[in-house]
């Protein structure tokens, strides 16, 4: 074998190697030219190993693949189940490593280090691993379920103890804000949750997501430790595996900051607690659910500076930006936004709300929950368990003489009822309903039992909206640092405007089939989410895989 990788025979090419072993694996009838086809379009759409993608998709067994390889690559293939790997060569790589590339340190010979992998043609892992170990890489084959066992096997031992993952950790102090709360019972976890390693911890875990632009993070107790996951650009990606012996203490420090009872541990609670750094302030909302092996805490940041970009930076069309500003210009009528949840349309709302923001506007919004706490905005938030309700606080907020209403949900009859009298009678009422599209939303109020029309006087503008990943514009979507190999850095708002003219107003009055109303609203030049989608996509900003994905339904 070859100092730096796979031994080739002769000056072949990487490319053109892998040409070569995909022609023997048609030679050989163990794939067809229509599968090799259909493999590439979808590593052209998706990206990823070819080799992956024509095993995932049942083209070819894994273990053919890997005879083919080892023959044309002159490379050994290992049965890891029966080899015994040395803890020392799986020390000089780092876990995350091994996970992202699929394979595993098995021995040192000299100044070589002998690594197991499922795909040795990736030339990024070998780079990688040899200017993070020093060492010469000398790859075998392995199946790829057997390198995940053995990385479960073998690095469970490795992990760090709490105390040496911060002991040399620079880690940035926190100033916290908590709500005012009652005398805490002080048990054992809360003593261990104001140990110095604790606090470091949890502040390396706010600091970290902060740092990959988490909008959640998840503390997940499995039976063995404790996972911590950080949801970047809508997907969930594993940061930190935790001794189990730390749970308690982190899960205690984390109610204390929120404001929980730390003595509860049979029922759900909710928090929030904000952190100032470099000179930004974060609002946390907290949120903790029993689960088996403990209590599952979720943290959703929410970061006001978001909120200040208005809604020209939120990667919406000209034509779509238009309809919206014409729409927020009128003093009466409802703005509805559309869309399941995880779908921007709190962040829309708010950017709305920002927007209309002035001294001379009062602006009162019901909310359930509160998402961002914004100054100069009145925010009422629901708590059913007392009877504020979202239709009673409306009906209370209505004697406040407000200029803007924000409702954070229309879910039922009477709220719906409450909000379109409203907009029918000076103020301009913001709202979210889960409709698949922008048109269903005039049929979900009808199936609410409001008069159609009410419906058709009040509503100006309903907008279905989707988040698309963004390609990452510091690597077009190959995968680099910034983007942490996805490919992808940011999302923006896939959107479908629709405007409710006078047409619209008697279509809805006359009974009209929702179909016959969106075939006109297309005529008048209405975008579906579909077309916004590939428009972006055309435009580079985006890949037909997330295209697919995010309007999925249409």
């Amino acid at each position: 074998m070859g100092q730096n990788g796979p031994r080739l025979k002769g000056p072949i090419m990487a490319k053109s190697l892998k040409d070569r072993i995909l022609q023997v694996l048609v030679e050989q009838k163990l794939i067809t030219e229509k599968a090799l086809q259909r493999a590439r379009k979808l590593q052209d759409d998706q990206g990823g190993s070819l080799g992956k993608i024509l095993v995932q998709e049942g083209f070819i067994a894994e273990k053919d693949l890997i005879m083919i390889l080892s023959k044309e690559l002159n490379i050994p293939p290992i049965n890891l189940s029966k080899y015994k790997v040395e803890t020392e060569a799986v020390s000089l790589v780092p876990e995350r490593i091994a996970k992202r590339y699929r394979l595993i340190p098995i021995c040192k010979l000299g100044n070589t280090l002998v690594v197991s992998m499922a795909d040795p043609l990736n030339i990024f892992a070998l780079d990688e691993l040899k200017l993070l170990t020093n060492y010469n890489i000398e790859p075998v084959l392995s199946l790829e379920a057997d390198i995940l066992q053995a990385i479960d096997k073998y690095y469970a031992p490795q992990r760090e103890e709490l105390s040496d993952l911060v002991k040399d950790e620079e880690v940035e102090e926190l100033e916290v804000f908590k709500p005012a709360t009652d005398e805490l019972d002080i048990s054992q976890s809360a003593l261990l949750s104001q140990a110095q390693p604790i606090i470091k911890i949890v502040n390396l875990i706010l600091i970290e997501a902060l740092r990959k632009r988490a909008s959640d993070i998840h503390i997940e107790p499995e039976e063995a430790d404790l996972r911590v996951r950080y949801r970047i650009d809508g997907n969930l990606q594993e940061a930190f595996r935790l001794p189990k012996k730390s749970q308690n203490a982190i899960i205690a420090r984390l109610k204390i900051l929120s404001g929980m009872d730390i003595t509860e541990s049979r029922l759900p609670q909710d928090g929030r607690f904000k952190i100032k750094t470099e000179q930004k302030e974060i609002d946390f909302r907290v949120s903790i659910l029993p689960i088996t092996f403990g209590g599952k805490i979720v943290l959703r940041a929410l970061d006001k500076s978001n909120l200040s970009i208005g809604l020209d930076q939120l990667g919406f069309l000209p034509e779509s930006l238009t309809a919206f500003k014409e729409a927020i210009k009128r003093p009466f009528g409802m703005l509805l936004i559309t869309g399941p949840t995880g779908s921007g349309k709190s962040t829309t709302l708010y950017s709305i709300l920002n927007q209309l923001n002035t001294i001379d506007k009062n602006i009162i919004t019901i909310e359930d929950p509160v998402e961002y706490q914004v100054e100069g905005i009145t925010q009422i938030q629901v708590r059913p368990e007392i009877g504020l309700t979202f239709a009673n606080g409306l009906r209370s907020l209505l004697r406040q003489s407000p200029d803007v209403i924000m409702v954070g949900e229309i879910r039922d009859s009477e709220t719906a009822d409450i909000a379109i009298k409203a907009s029918l009678t000076g103020q301009l009422v913001l709202s979210t309903l889960h409709t698949n599209d922008a048109c269903g939303a005039i049929t979900r109020l009808v199936d609410m039992g409001c008069e159609r029309f009410l419906i058709a006087s009040s509503v100006i503008l309903v907008a279905a909206q989707r988040l698309a990943r963004k390609v990452c514009q510091g690597c077009k979507g190959k995968g680099c640092q910034k983007c942490g190999k996805s490919g992808y850095y940011g999302r923006m708002g896939i959107l479908e405007v629709f405007l409710v003219d006078d047409k619209v107003r008697q279509m809805i009055i006359d009974e009209a089939p929702i179909e016959k109303i969106k075939e006109y609203a297309v005529t008048k030049g209405m975008k579906t989410l579909r077309e916004d989608a590939m428009t972006k996509y055309n435009m580079g900003l985006t890949t037909m895989e997330e295209v697919v994905r995010v309007t999925a339904e249409e």
